[in-house]
């Protein structure tokens, strides 16, 4: 009784790990894809090209005092980043290193957020949960329920 209390009590008992981690992991990683993909898509057209005003965004609002080819560059780089990295987190797959992208990119979108006119208190404490959330799937991986776990059995066995 004295063992299972003490893995209860660290998280480290059988029904912890074997289901709630993972089933909590796998909600984080397909929230946070839902967030990123939403965004992503508004910054682009029909034909997945980065729209005029998202450059116009990054040029005179998030990066002001940028050349004007290094904030078109980021305007790309973001938008792409928001579209393809929630896909490797949905199957998870490379999810620490998405994660670890996903969470640099959230930090400087809370810090550019912060320096414009329409920045808000909920604004800010919904990067603080996403950023607390991508932190938590790098700091632990994706769980069961992912193509890393197969990797890495395989690459462990094989």
């Amino acid at each position: 009784m004295k063992k299972f209390l003490a893995g209860f009590l660290m998280g480290e008992c059988a029904p912890l790990n074997l289901f709630l981690k993972s089933a909590m992991l796998l909600g984080f990683r397909l929230y946070i894809a839902y967030v990123f993909i939403m965004s992503g898509l508004t910054k682009i057209d029909n034909s997945f090209k980065v729209t005029s005003g998202t450059i116009d965004l990054f040029k005179y609002e998030y990066m002001p005092y940028l050349s004007e080819s290094i904030a078109t560059f980021s305007a790309y780089l973001a938008s792409y980043a928001e579209l393809i990295l929630p896909i490797l987190l949905i199957i998870g797959l490379f999810s620490r290193p998405a994660a670890l992208a996903l969470f640099i990119l959230n930090a400087v979108a809370a810090y550019s957020l912060s320096q414009t006119d329409f920045a808000s208190a909920a604004g800010h404490w919904q990067h603080i949960t996403w950023g607390t959330m991508l932190a938590v799937i790098f700091a632990f991986g994706p769980g069961t329920l992912s193509i890393d776990k197969l990797l890495s059995n395989k690459w462990k066995n094989g």
